[in-house]
């Protein structure tokens, strides 16, 4: 093929799909909302699995670069109740099965590893239409248009290029994951640090949880999770950093100062992040010329395997290309056969997740979970 690749969407999945392509020596383009890549912050530590991130990073020939940015004993794992007890404690044991990262470190390799010109920053896509032969016509927010050979879009859970395949939306799941930092944690706050540990800290009970990551120059970061309707996160005005701050903590009351201070003490605005998920079966028919990868296909409840689906999907759909270059739609139905059996499963397992940590047996729920053992406690 001589035509570039079109590539809606710079977060991991599409640049790793652009480096794979870029290797294989097949041109594409990246139209990204975002200003610059220096336009936000990338969120937090992510553990990249062997089974899935790793090869991506293998086929996009990244792998040592991976390595220099992993947090060492960033893998450690503890859960607790919401006395602070410690029921779960489980060192990082370095053997390198889910090394964790920063996503801004691991967004940056891959930036760095795509030729200049590859990505057109600010170009945000306000629509796209079919042409009827497997052509696409997008049209930005300026007003420019593009038309497009294969058009792939990796624009995350609210995708302007899903309509083109698929009429299903993402949903609220019912849960709300509000995130805080805390900075120099060692020195300003020594009993949180502690019981957080070297990584990551799952303080569970029915309905609620406090979850929080140690990162990289005494950061935590922490993830407060909350079964709650819509309309609750609505009455919060989070630009109000004490009150909605007072609010979410009240959730928390009788829980452990320990813990409690991962929200009290937080030293950024809280980030309410409502969680919404597409169908669990969500698959589509083929349609020439466009496919999706990462949540544009198949959004779920956070469950650690967001960002490694991603950037497997954009390694895998590169490698299928590549494979059928002069034929694309053999490549393109190869990929999503395989994309939608994948994905429905981790969706499963997504839910399942989630159940354990919020659900009525929390948190042995999840103790029993990480250990494979059979449930003890009622």
């Amino acid at each position: 093929m001589t035509a570039s690749v079109t590539i809606i969407g710079a977060g991991l999945g599409g640049l790793t799909l652009a480096r794979v392509l870029y290797l294989h020596g097949i041109p594409a383009t990246i139209y990204e909302s975002e200003p610059s890549a220096e336009a936000r912050t990338q969120g937090g530590q992510l553990d990249i699995h062997e089974n899935n991130g790793q090869l991506a990073l293998a086929a996009a020939g990244l792998t040592d670069q991976f390595r220099a940015i992993i947090h060492e004993g960033g893998a450690a794992s503890r859960i607790l109740d919401q006395r602070g007890t410690v029921l779960l404690d489980e060192p990082d044991d370095g053997t390198g099965g889910r090394p964790e990262v920063l996503r801004g470190d691991l967004r940056r390799i891959l930036l760095d590893s795509l030729p200049d010109g590859t990505i057109e920053w600010g170009r945000k896509v306000s629509s796209a239409v079919s042409l009827d032969d497997g052509r696409h016509e997008l049209t930005f927010d300026d007003g420019a248009t593009v038309i497009t050979g294969l058009l792939v879009g990796a624009d995350g859970a609210w995708s302007k290029i899903r309509p083109l395949l698929s009429g299903s939306k993402p949903e609220y799941v019912g849960t709300v994951f509000i995130e805080t930092y805390l900075h120099d944690v060692d020195e300003r706050h020594p009993a949180t640090a502690d019981i957080v540990g070297d990584g990551a800290m799952y303080a569970l009970a029915p309905g609620k949880g406090i979850t929080a990551h140690r990162e990289a120059g005494g950061v935590i970061h922490t993830y407060v999770q909350l079964n709650r309707p819509a309309e609750w996160i609505a009455d919060i005005d989070f630009t109000e950093a004490a009150t909605s701050i007072a609010r979410v903590a009240a959730e928390f009351d009788g829980w452990a100062p320990e813990l409690t201070a991962l929200i009290l003490a937080g030293e950024t605005a809280p980030i309410s992040r409502p969680i919404y998920a597409l169908p669990n079966d969500h698959e589509w028919d083929r349609v020439p010329g466009v496919t999706l990868l990462g949540d544009a296909a198949h959004l779920m409840a956070p469950s650690g395997e967001g960002a490694n689906l991603a950037m497997f999907d954009g390694a895998e759909l590169g490698k299928a290309i590549a494979t059928h270059p002069d034929n694309l739609e053999v490549a393109l139905a190869g990929y999503e056969s395989e994309m939608f059996s994948r994905s429905q499963s981790e969706a499963a397992d997504a839910d399942l997740v989630l159940g354990l940590c919020l659900g009525d047996r929390a948190p042995y729920s999840l103790v029993d979970f990480f250990t494979a053992a059979e449930p003890a406690h009622s």
